[in-house]
């Protein structure tokens, strides 16, 4: 099994020599403090596998068990935090560009899996070769397609894995995949589902009608949801003021913000940031649908 004790990391990046591209690490290397105060604001995309122990992590807001065998893949610009009783887990951090030229789509993988039998061997024993090159070869440029490949391959393995959900039909999923990436570029300008269809060249009522086939929400509410989970995190992981974090939002008044975060979240923003060192029980933002870029919890 893969141990995090077990394991040494790569060296921190020093000024003297670059950012590894890829490399592994152990979970306790990703809190922000002693016992995970706060959630973490996360700048590189992760795999998280689980080895040892019984907990919870909190993967924007949202309460996902973790024991061994569990796996998660949180995207960068997430929250994460991890409560409970200790977890030894391994984890696997990657570069935007790290997969560039690859046949393999990072999204693919959903945000929870738990793994059994040879499904959960072969991943151990991908995890842990990949572990082992990190620490071996660090540093070492020959060494980077080796890692590039192997990580490829893992990812193409937990994107393979039995569907535990039925799809939604062909056409509307893809038409709410390329809202969901529209949306990412642009939820900081605008909420208005006009104005996406704009972009997209299609209808609001294709949008919705997506939308609704996906995740049994409206475009409007995917929008607007994408906003509330953004100041969340924000709120939660950084000191950045709040009127700021609504302006960065779109919100020209600190009122017009308070109002739309406590709609569609149920508290203030100030009651939000107040609870930030207190593990959530469950929920605190709708989670975003499995087909999206933000990823799924439908398999087990």
């Amino acid at each position: 099994m893969v141990s995090s004790g077990q394991l040494s990391p790569a060296p921190p990046d020093t000024p003297a020599t670059a950012r590894a591209e890829i490399d592994t690490l152990t979970l306790g290397d990703l809190a922000s403090g002693p016992g995970w105060r706060r959630p973490v604001l996360l700048d590189r995309d992760l795999l998280i596998l689980t080895a040892g122990g019984h907990g919870t992590a909190e993967l924007d807001f949202r309460a996902l068990p973790c024991r061994p065998g569990t796996l998660l893949r949180v995207r960068a610009g997430q929250v994460l935090r991890c409560a409970g009783p200790h977890l030894d887990a391994t984890v696997v951090r990657w570069d935007a560009d790290a997969l560039r030229g690859l046949d393999v789509d990072p999204d693919a993988v959903p945000a929870w899996l738990q793994l059994a039998g040879e499904d959960e061997d072969a991943v151990i024993t991908e995890v842990s070769q990949l572990a082992v090159d990190c620490q071996r070869h660090h540093g070492l440029a020959a060494a980077r397609g080796l890692l590039r490949h192997q990580l490829a391959v893992l990812l193409l393995r937990l994107s393979l894995l039995p569907e535990g959900s039925r799809p939604a039909p062909r056409a509307e999923a893809a038409t709410f995949h390329r809202l969901c990436r529209e949306i990412e570029r642009g939820y900081q300008h605008t909420r208005r589902v006009e104005d996406y269809a704009d972009r997209l060249g299609c209808s609001v009522r294709t949008l919705t009608r997506a939308s609704l086939a996906v995740t049994g929400r409206s475009a409007k509410q995917v929008v607007d949801e994408r906003v509330a989970l953004q100041a969340c995190r924000l709120l939660a992981a950084t000191d950045e003021p709040i009127a700021q974090i609504g302006r960065r939002l779109g919100f020209s008044e600190p009122t017009n913000f308070g109002r739309f975060f406590t709609r569609e979240v149920g508290m203030s923003p100030g009651a939000f940031r107040a609870a930030r060192e207190r593990p959530a029980p469950g929920p605190v933002v709708r989670p975003r649908p499995p087909a999206d870029a933000v990823g799924g919890l439908s398999r087990a």
